[in-house]
């Protein structure tokens, strides 16, 4: 992977020659050397192109104009990585765990002391505000291979008694084999780390793609993965489209568990067509925010505009359907109206900015049909509702109200930095327009009063239900993932629940004369 220098004297260099703040174009300085790299795949511990040589653009968000060239993969590609880690599971798979889990150690260390690279260039790509969001994610990613390392090396299977007295029994875990991981560009270095140092430490090997606009952070991860010593094959980066590279991990019979975060689309895609293998899915939210007539509406508005406008709203468990008594409709409305003044577009590099863009045009299209229907239907846009007047994808964050049961922004995940808030005079209303979405995975219950706060918990069909702080709230080890019967998906992603995915539970019955 090298750099091509140019010997162009560009316009920001002249500008530097003249005038600016030393730490301005130091970050200048980082955006150019990542508009200089290369980015390649990594099949079977060699760094590569697409087998094709095709090649397409980085996108930054948030100033709408390319930055880096990516390598386009194919089925062949994905072929060789598949191949690959059929290889060298065979010797991975008999490594000691306590040796793997030692690996998983050495990562968390590498990807540590490149903590404020891994920022920029989420920063970059995703356009994440790097003061916050971007700092956030790169802080947090160690954590995942400390914690794969550390539950695994207390992993304890069992025994237990059998009716025939000649029978000792014992049941232990092992690998799976290769595992077809896909992931999301929303946490695009957090999310591949929920599954990936789970997956080598209970001894599988891993076929990984990413999405396209998030593929640079892929790379850069798996740099440090490469660093900390990861052996030949174990991990192996494929970049292109689903359609091909995606379709190739999962229906291949060289793949035998599928791990997966993204839409609740591309789940039923995915579960048509990887037959039999195990899934692990995390899917779609359109989490139902419940506030009780006894709740305090400004601690209810503090929480639900956190939900609904970090990360853009770009947040599977995001606030994006909140439901409130009426005697409390017009407070909750004004204070989180006001909420919105803390959301701030603008420069991703500036300290001051706290709203980034949206990942692509889709995303943003996507958010205004969803408005246009929701008012078409008779809801009222009561703050933002347009776009910034600034380059790349933004949106204003934005409240509207009084939206119809069968609106999208009440069937459908909006993903984007939206409120949507509706009254309700009695629980059988509010549970008409929570019950018209076939989302299940996350909600938040605001109220005083510890019955209410169980009644409603025990109710919501979700995978978590946050009481009295914001449906976004979720630690690394924790289960998550969507309600049976919803569209949310299928498993628990965190902690131990990876690691029991992760791997096959095997019993064996020996006699005993």
């Amino acid at each position: 992977m090298g750099a091509h220098i140019s010997s162009q004297t560009l316009p920001w260099q002249e500008a530097r020659n003249s005038k600016g703040n030393p730490d301005i174009w130091r970050q200048v300085d980082a955006l150019y050397t990542l508009v200089m790299d290369d980015y390649e795949m990594h099949i079977g511990g060699q760094w590569c192109a697409a087998a094709s040589e095709i090649t397409y653009d980085a996108i930054n968000p948030a100033k709408g104009k390319a930055f880096a060239k990516l390598p386009q993969g194919g089925r062949d590609d994905a072929q060789r990585a598949i191949a690959a880690a059929n290889e060298a599971y065979a010797s991975w798979s008999k490594v000691p765990l306590f040796d793997r889990a030692d690996l998983c150690i050495r990562m968390a260390e590498v990807i540590a002391a490149h903590e404020g690279e891994l920022a920029d260039i989420l920063c970059t790509e995703l356009g994440k505000p790097r003061h916050r969001e971007a700092a956030l994610e790169a802080q947090l990613v160690p954590t995942f291979y400390r914690q794969a390392a550390e539950l695994a090396r207390h992993l304890e299977g069992s025994t237990m008694l059998a009716r025939d007295p000649n029978k000792r029994i014992t049941s232990f875990r092992r690998a799976r084999g290769v595992i077809g991981v896909i992931t999301p560009w929303n946490f695009p270095a957090s999310i591949p780390s929920e599954y990936l140092p789970f997956a080598i430490v209970m001894g599988n090997t891993v076929v990984w793609t990413p999405p396209p606009t998030a593929a640079v952070t892929a790379v850069t991860l798996m740099r440090y993965l490469v660093e900390a010593g990861l052996p030949r094959g174990v991990i192996n980066l494929v970049i292109g489209p689903g359609a091909q590279v995606g379709d190739e991990i999962v229906a291949n019979p060289g793949t035998h568990a599928i791990a997966m975060t993204g839409s609740s689309a591309t789940g039923r895609i995915i579960s048509a067509r990887c037959g039999l293998k195990p899934r692990l899915m995390e899917l779609g939210g359109n989490g139902p925010i419940v506030v009780l007539g006894d709740a305090d509406p400004c601690k209810a508005a503090k929480g639900i505009a956190n939900a609904c406008f970090y990360e853009a709203g770009q947040v599977c468990s995001a606030a994006e359907r909140i439901f409130v008594a009426d005697n409390l409709k017009n407070e909750l409305v004004d204070e989180v109206v006001s909420q919105t003044k803390n959301w701030v577009p603008g420069d991703v590099w500036d300290q001051g900015v706290t709203l980034g863009p949206q990942n692509n045009m889709g995303v943003v299209e996507k958010m205004a049909a969803h408005l246009v229907d929701a008012t078409e239907r008779g809801a009222t846009i009561v703050a933002g509702g347009g776009r910034p007047d600034l380059p790349g994808f933004f949106c204003e964050p934005t409240v509207v109200v009084d939206f119809d049961a069968d609106s999208l922004v009440n069937t459908e995940e909006t993903f984007g930095p939206i409120a949507p808030i509706r009254a309700f005079s009695s629980d059988d209303e509010a549970w008409h327009h929570i019950n018209a979405c076939e989302l299940g995975l996350s909600s938040a219950v605001f109220t005083e009063n510890i019955n209410n706060a169980w009644r409603w918990a025990e109710q919501l069909r979700t995978g978590i239900v946050v009481i009295n702080d914001q449906s976004i709230y979720w630690e690394p080890h924790i289960p998550f993932g969507g309600m049976t019967g919803t569209a949310s998906g299928i498993g628990r992603l965190g902690g131990r629940h990876t690691l029991e995915f992760m791997s096959d539970l095997q019993t064996i019955a020996f006699h005993v004369e």
